[in-house]
């Protein structure tokens, strides 16, 4: 997985730094999210895997993407193709996303709790977590009963886990020494 992210970094910095200055960076993502789940389809992925020439491959990728890619984003098509590259697009569109966070000063947070959130604690630990982040945060909450109370926050590599489930575990280890 981490060579397919290493391939797929040079692609994805280009992409974005032509979309930065092309003032198109959300059309951009639409597009390349789109030919990432032309890429994902089994009977495409046959295509890619060598069953046909790069020329028809590029052809035939190009025809199912239709109009969803403009004139920039059939070049880029193109370029992977040439490279034998169409395989390394959902990898692409993870690095545009997180180089897009990145430009935006954002990051997603993943919160899971017992019981769903209210608006008002949404917008508390929204705030507490731009503080703490220095970012605009985008908050994916989730619902895991099993936690029993408390939450788990994960930004990136960072994990703030509060629940009673975690603290359970933490006393019956405690207890076993």
């Amino acid at each position: 997985m981490s060579e397919l992210t290493t391939v797929a970094r040079p692609y994805a910095k280009a992409a974005f730094d032509f979309a930065v200055d092309a003032n198109a960076i959300e059309s951009w993502l639409e597009m390349l999210l789109f030919a990432a789940e032309v890429s994902k389809d089994d009977t495409m992925k046959g295509y890619l895997s060598g069953g046909v020439s790069v020329e028809q491959s590029q052809e035939i990728f190009l025809k199912v993407c239709g109009e969803q890619l403009n004139s920039e984003g059939q070049n880029f098509i193109k370029v992977l193709a040439e490279n034998g590259r169409l395989l390394v697009l959902p990898q692409v569109v993870t690095q545009f996303s997180e180089l897009k966070a990145e430009y935006e000063k954002t990051i997603i947070v993943d919160v899971t709790s017992a019981v769903e959130l209210t608006a008002d604690k949404l917008i508390t630990l929204s705030a507490a977590l731009e503080k703490r982040l220095a970012r605009k945060v985008q908050l994916n909450c989730s619902v895991d009963v099993s936690i029993v109370s408390g939450l788990v926050i994960q930004a990136g590599d960072m994990v703030i886990d509060g629940s009673v489930k975690n603290k359970l575990n933490r006393l019956a280890t405690a207890m076993q020494l």
